[in-house]
């Protein structure tokens, strides 16, 4: 994360010849808003002087007379490699504030500060990793998106047989370009799917790289000429896309993770956070998996979690124990997607192996250990996470802890929207009920 002052910042604009602002900031739902400004009105920005209708946003105020405040974050700031060198483009992510000075309690962005606030007020500082997966689709003649892709890659193919090697090689030079440290970049397992991988940072950061890698392979696919989704599943006889997770926590920093006498390597914070995770699960995953397409990815025959257990061999496990060398533990929750808010994903997560590290909860045994002894079935059935977004949603009007992490407002604008979002879906007439039934009965 760089220091930048508001000073130093009105300085880069001045000598890097900025025109453009974007102060961008999410709604509820974690989609990316911005409001532009000439860089005669930073200074104006840069004082928490601009201002945006509330009423007009998902998830924010209802009132119609009150406005909502941007307060920028300088450590945000970025120049758009992709813009014209002359006249360039250049963002902040922002808060989102009353109009009494005070933190809006349903900012996305907010509710992840008050979490990694109180974790940190024991002594805790989780850091994130994430390794976002992605689809590179045709556009059609009008410039729409599609499903259609002319190549057969499969995992870590290369050139000619991923076609989209080019376009994955510019996303990361720019992602580079603006700070990030890609670790790997691949073709992943379905034709057009991919993968980039980029380095853990504190869970702030983290969320807001989550954000800008969306924003930055959408738009330099497009420059290609493709359409990039992070849609979770869509198409139905290809895998889909993730968002695995790594977690872990620091304490005097130290990775409070890693105990080298444990047959495993994890320590009893981290067996404490795994359970914590694993009591939540339900309540989690409406944040980690909100839209109704997540739930079509979490089916057996994919290698996506089904159940709520851990592992060290299985891919398809709800969460894994990466090996890492020289002190380092991580675990990685395997189930999230790229539709969700990153802020609120890793809020709830915080929080939850937070509960289960105050609360001394024991995850079930390792998922390895149950299959030797032959009571792996019989666990699992048990443990099930949720079959729909219906069912995610159900978990956490049960869940009164996720519930305070998100704040009673902003929960029952979520709860409400999420099961409209779901009657609506539950409405329609697939292309799969007419291919089935039009013609026979």
């Amino acid at each position: 994360m760089r220091t930048y002052t508001k000073d130093d910042i009105i300085q880069i604009v001045e000598e890097e010849d900025v025109e453009f602002i974007r102060l961008q900031f999410t709604d509820m739902l974690g989609t990316l808003k911005n409001i532009a400004i000439t860089a005669s009105q930073l200074p104006k920005a840069l004082e928490y002087a601009c201002t945006f209708d509330g009423s007009c946003m998902e998830g924010f105020i209802w009132l119609e007379e009150e406005d909502m405040y941007l307060h920028p974050d300088p450590s945000t700031f970025e120049i758009f490699p992709w813009r014209p060198q002359q006249g360039k483009v250049a963002r902040l992510l922002c808060d989102v504030y009353k109009c009494d000075g005070t933190p809006f309690e349903s900012d996305s962005r907010q509710i992840l500060k008050r979490t990694i606030k109180r974790a940190q007020e024991k002594g805790y500082t989780m850091e994130v990793g994430s390794e976002c997966e992605f689809f590179l689709f045709h556009m059609d003649e009008e410039g729409n998106p599609t499903t259609v892709t002319h190549e057969c890659a499969g995992y870590f193919d290369i050139d000619p047989m991923d076609f989209g090697e080019n376009t994955r090689r510019d996303i990361v030079l720019t992602l580079e370009e603006m700070g990030f440290v890609i670790e790997s970049s691949h073709h992943e397992v379905a034709p057009a799917q991919h993968e980039i991988v980029f380095r853990h940072s504190e869970a702030l950061s983290a969320a807001d790289d989550i954000l800008t890698f969306k924003m930055v392979v959408r738009t330099i696919a497009k420059k290609h000429g493709l359409h990039a989704t992070f849609m979770p599943k869509p198409k139905s006889e290809s895998a889909g896309s993730g968002m695995h997770l790594n977690l872990t926590l620091q304490k005097e920093g130290r990775n409070l993770f890693f105990d080298e006498k444990d047959p495993y390597g994890l320590s009893r914070e981290a067996y404490y956070f795994i359970g914590g995770l694993m009591k939540h699960i339900g309540a989690v995953s409406l944040f980690t998996n909100p839209i109704v397409n997540s739930y079509k990815r979490l089916i057996p025959g994919f290698d996506a979690p089904i159940y709520a257990n851990w592992s060290v061999k299985k891919k398809s496990a709800l969460i894994r124990i990466p090996f890492e060398k020289e002190g380092k533990k991580w675990i990685e929750l395997r189930s999230p997607d790229a539709s969700a808010n990153p802020y609120l994903a890793l809020a709830v997560c915080l929080a939850a192996g937070m509960d289960g590290i105050e609360r001394k909860i024991l995850p079930p045994s390792c998922i390895d250990e149950q299959e030797y002894r032959g009571r792996s079935q019989k666990l699992e059935e048990t443990c099930r996470l949720p079959k729909s977004l219906l069912e995610a949603v159900e978990a956490f009007e049960q869940d009164e802890l996720m519930q305070s992490v998100i704040g009673k407002e902003l929960s029952q604008k979520y709860i409400q929207t999420k099961k409209k979002e779901y009657r609506e879906y539950c409405a329609q007439v697939t292309a799969w009920e007419l291919e089935q039934y039009l013609y026979r009965i």
